[in-house]
């Protein structure tokens, strides 16, 4: 399979859209090519000129760190740039289609409808894994994208390594996966398998784990052929100079963000023990992710009853497969311990 195939027509013709420091190489000390403000900016960094297009320095550090190089790292403003663009890139409007295996993430079907690309919805079985034989009876020539969330959002469960594999050596598109809660997960990265398969992309994230959902930063790792597409048609400046500094900087505290993601594990699983004790509680799914899928006995009102204590969780009780149904995020151990008092006393 050639990735060019499966671009856009009008994106193989595209010029993208060249910036000053595009066309600019080497060295210099005075810049008057951007009709940028020479005097500074009114904070204690300047933040007058626009940063690098490419993210070169930031890539280079994530690199180290996840053994990928920097010609298959794409960086977006939040996953959801990069699944944006995926849309764009291969997807023709009215014409294309996509598949998602709800319960899933929301904004695959937001994106596809943003970019007018039919969504074709494939259930997960009752285990929350992939139903293969409905998958591959929905796949037809048009069929561009697959979009897998491992581990899975809303159920928390990490979908059978196998089942990628075999959808990834069968596919004739992309297959996307969704890799955010990685961190927390025992499965390992499909990173790895980027040198096998030309049609994956994988996606990961600083909002979870890394803890700087704020900044709205994520990343696409894939062959160079995608990655390349991708940088082809994103905004010019796509990350701002303050996130690529400050992303920067976290990188250096990964023994700190390693520490949080065994705290967050282990409480994880005492919460889910206590949980699993409580007369409100009929069922706790097991997770891989920082968060745990709750079935309860009254979803409406548990949900809010918590809100008037200040808690805040997420209803997913109207999603297929979750009816009755709270996706409870692993906080502190002092907000966890505040939960279940109140669940306690329901």
């Amino acid at each position: 399979m050639d990735i060019n195939d499966l671009v856009r027509e009008n994106i193989k013709n595209l010029r993208p859209y060249s910036t000053a420091r595009d066309e600019f190489k080497g060295q210099a000390s005075v810049f008057l090519d951007a009709n940028e403000n020479s005097y500074g900016s009114p904070l204690p960094a300047n933040y007058n000129r626009y940063p690098d297009p490419l993210q070169l320095d930031l890539k280079d550090a994530i690199s180290k760190i996840k053994g990928v190089p920097i010609e298959n790292t794409f960086l977006g403003n939040g996953s959801d740039e990069a699944i944006d663009l995926l849309f764009r890139a291969f997807c023709n409007p009215g014409k294309d289609n996509v598949i998602v295996l709800p319960p899933t993430y929301g904004m695959y079907e937001v994106s596809a409808n943003i970019n007018d690309v039919e969504i074709r919805k494939v259930n997960l079985l009752p285990n929350f894994q992939l139903d293969m034989e409905k998958i591959a009876e929905t796949i037809d020539k048009n069929t561009k994208l697959i979009f897998i969330c491992s581990p899975n959002n809303p159920t928390g469960n990490s979908i059978n390594r196998e089942d990628i594999e075999t959808i990834l050596a069968n596919f004739n598109g992309i297959v996307v996966v969704d890799e955010a809660y990685i961190n927390y997960a025992r499965q390992k990265t499909f990173i790895q398998e980027l040198t096998e398969y030309g049609n994956l992309v994988v996606l990961q994230t600083f909002s979870k784990a890394w803890g700087l959902a704020a900044l709205r930063l994520g990343m696409a790792f894939s062959s160079t052929k995608v990655i390349d597409v991708l940088n082809k048609i994103k905004p010019p400046y796509n990350i701002n100079q303050a996130t690529q500094d400050l992303a920067f900087e976290a990188l250096k505290n990964i023994a700190q963000v390693n520490d949080w993601i065994k705290e967050s594990v282990a409480e994880r699983q005492r919460l889910s023990i206590a949980l699993n004790e409580l007369n409100a509680v009929k069922k706790v799914y097991p997770s891989d992710a920082n968060f745990i899928l709750v079935e309860v006995t009254d979803a409406a009102k548990i949900y809010d009853i918590l809100v008037n204590q200040e808690i805040i969780v997420r209803d997913r009780s109207k999603v297929t497969l979750c009816e009755g149904c709270l996706r409870i995020t692993v906080g502190t151990k002092e907000e966890n311990d505040k939960l279940l008092t109140v669940l306690e006393n329901f």
